[in-house]
C-alpha cells in the first residue's frame, strides 16, 4: 500500500456522504445558525444603537415602537442593539470554549493511545474525575474567587466536556491502529505526530465533529446560566444569559426584555441539536 493511497482514500467516500438533500428542519436549522453567525460577525454594522446608549424618555417602550423594533429596557437602551451584541458575545464564548475543549481532549486522548500504561491510566482517571465533578459548582467557585472576564470564561468553559473527546479520540485511535494502515505508514518512516495528524485524525474527525455539536449548545446554556446568576459576562458587555437575568425583574411589566434573548437561546440550541443529529447520521459509515 502506498502513502498516496492511505492519505486520500477516505476523501471520496466522505464527499459521497454529503450528496443528498437535507430535511426541511435541518435546512431551517442551518439557515438559523448562518443568520446567527452573520449577526455576530456584522454586529457593529447592523445594530441601530450603541449598547450603552440610554434614552430615559423612552423607558420600557413596547416592541414596534418607532425607532425601537424590540422595545427598550428600564434605562431606555434599545433591546435589539443589546440582543445583537449579546449574540456576538455568547457565540464567541461558546465557539472558543468548544474549540479549546475539543483540542485539549483530543490531544490527551491521542497521548493516552500512544503511550499506553501509566500515562494512559492517569488521563483516564482525570477524565473520570472531570465527569464526576459538578462543573457548574466549580465554575461558580472559580468565578467568585478570580472574578469574571471574557478570557477567563472561555478558558473555564473550555474545560467542560474535554473528557468526552479524550475517551472518543483514545478509543478511535486504538481502533485505527489495529486496522493496520497506521502501522503501515510507521514502517514507511512516518513520525507519530504525522501518523496522528495526517492519517488517524482525518478518519476520526467526523465523530469528533458530531461531539462538538453536542458540546456547543451545552456551553451556551452553561454560560447563560452563569450570566443569569451574575457571574458571567459583566456590564457594560452583555450576553444572552445576562439579558435574561436582567429581564426577569421586569417579567410582568416588560416581558420583551427577557423573552427576546430566551427565544434566541432556545432556537440556537435547538438548531445545533438538529444539525448535530443530522451530521451523526450522515457521517456514520454504518448507516447507508
Amino acid at each position: 500500500m502506498t502513502y498516496q493511497a492511505i492519505n486520500t482514500a477516505p476523501a471520496p467516500s466522505l464527499i459521497r456522504r454529503f450528496r443528498f438533500k437535507a430535511p426541511l428542519l435541518v435546512t431551517l436549522g442551518l439557515a438559523w445558525l448562518a443568520l446567527m453567525a452573520l449577526t455576530a460577525i456584522c454586529a457593529d454594522l447592523v445594530r441601530p444603537y450603541e449598547v450603552t446608549q440610554m434614552d430615559l424618555s423612552a423607558r420600557l417602550a413596547a416592541p414596534l415602537t418607532p425607532g425601537h423594533l424590540l422595545g427598550t429596557d428600564d434605562l431606555g437602551r434599545d433591546v435589539l442593539s443589546r440582543l445583537i451584541q449579546s449574540i456576538r458575545v455568547s457565540l464567541v464564548i461558546a465557539f472558543g470554549a468548544t474549540i479549546l475543549s475539543a483540542v485539549f481532549g483530543t490531544l490527551l486522548g491521542f497521548l493516552a493511545a500512544q503511550f499506553r500504561g501509566t500515562l494512559e491510566h492517569l488521563i483516564l482517571v482525570l477524565a473520570d474525575f472531570q465527569a464526576a465533578l459538578p462543573f457548574l459548582i466549580l465554575s461558580l467557585a472559580v468565578l467568585a474567587f478570580f472574578g469574571s472576564s471574557m478570557m477567563l470564561l472561555i478558558g473555564l468553559m473550555g474545560f467542560y466536556g474535554w473528557e468526552r473527546y479524550a475517551r472518543i479520540s483514545r478509543g478511535l485511535a486504538i481502533s485505527a491502529g489495529a486496522q493496520g494502515y497506521a502501522a503501515a505508514v510507521v514502517q514507511l518512516g512516518a513520525t507519530p505526530v504525522r501518523v496522528y495528524l495526517r492519517h488517524i485524525l482525518p478518519n476520526v474527525a467526523s465523530t469528533l465533529i458530531v461531539s462538538m455539536t453536542l458540546t456547543f449548545p451545552e456551553i451556551i446554556l452553561m454560560e447563560s446560566g452563569l450570566s443569569f446568576l451574575g457571574l458571567g459576562v459583566q456590564p457594560p458587555q452583555s450576553s444572552l444569559g445576562n439579558m435574561v437575568g436582567f429581564g426577569r425583574e421586569y417579567l410582568t411589566r416588560a416581558p420583551w426584555i427577557m423573552l427576546a434573548p430566551s427565544f434566541i437561546i432556545m432556537m440556537t440550541t435547538l438548531s445545533i441539536s438538529l444539525v448535530g443529529d443530522w451530521l451523526r447520521d450522515k457521517l456514520d459509515p454504518t448507516i447507508r
